[in-house]
């Protein structure tokens, strides 16, 4: 049985203050049965390591650069953040797919560097609500995956793979337990047809997860737990939401 994962994405929110308090508030509610990190900010990175260094809580960016070193100004190398003893790197949000209009190379080619250097990369992956009204969410989801797996090749299965409807990104709007676990299964057959760790790899789902509705949401088979946005931020939240993982 595949153990839970539960990360938070701070994205560009917090302070030195606010973190810590945040922090202690997750540490305070340890043990969990999950397996629980948080992807913050850059700047923010070298305050988890000290503040988490004693724990079993991971740490990770909410990027990486795909390239090795050079002048690549305000890029973020995966050496410079293996270094900082991150774990973790969400690569190809759907924020950064719009925002920074990432291709699906480009996501790959982050994930491919990400694995050189020892971090786990999150690969996101989702449709839009125009996508899901036109009936292309399986398309789309199947293509953004195709090119990590592709690009990783053998190495595909060290992977941790996010479903995001964008559609549900910070709206308040969720999925339901059936909408998410239909794609859930469409990624794992991918998954199947491209490797054979396919059956242990985790599957996040993330997409206005809420202490309410994350129990829902983890008892599908296909759900091996969430990568959370906003509720990251509160860590009561943040801790109920773990121990719906439990």
């Amino acid at each position: 049985m595949r153990k839970k994962l539960v990360v938070g994405n701070w994205k560009m929110h917090g302070s030195r203050a606010a973190n810590a308090e945040l922090l202690a508030g997750i540490l305070g509610a340890r043990p969990f049965t999950c397996d629980v990190g948080v992807c913050v900010p850059f700047v923010y990175i070298a305050d988890a390591a000290v503040s988490l260094a004693a724990s079993d809580i991971r740490w990770g960016s909410q990027d990486v650069s795909p390239h090795e070193q050079g002048a690549y100004t305000g890029e973020v190398s995966a050496k410079m953040l293996r270094e900082l003893g991150c774990r973790y790197a969400i690569v190809g949000h759907s924020e950064r797919r719009a925002f920074h209009q990432e291709s699906d190379q480009l996501v790959a080619d982050k994930a491919k560097t990400a694995l050189g250097h020892g971090l786990t990369p999150i690969v996101c992956v989702g449709e839009t609500l125009e996508q899901r009204e036109a009936g292309q969410t399986e398309a789309v989801v199947k293509r953004q995956l195709s090119a990590v797996i592709h690009t990783l090749g053998h190495c595909a299965g060290e992977m941790v793979v996010a479903y995001e409807p964008v559609w549900a990104i910070g709206t308040g709007r969720t999925a339901t337990p059936e909408q998410a676990q239909a794609v859930h299964a469409v990624l794992r057959a991918q998954l199947q047809a491209a490797t054979s760790h396919a059956e242990t790899m985790k599957i996040l789902y993330g997409g206005s997860v809420k202490p309410d509705n994350a129990a829902t949401l983890f008892s599908q088979p296909d759900i091996d737990g969430g990568l959370i946005g906003g509720a990251a931020l509160k860590a009561t939240d943040f801790v109920a939401i773990c121990r719906a993982a439990g």
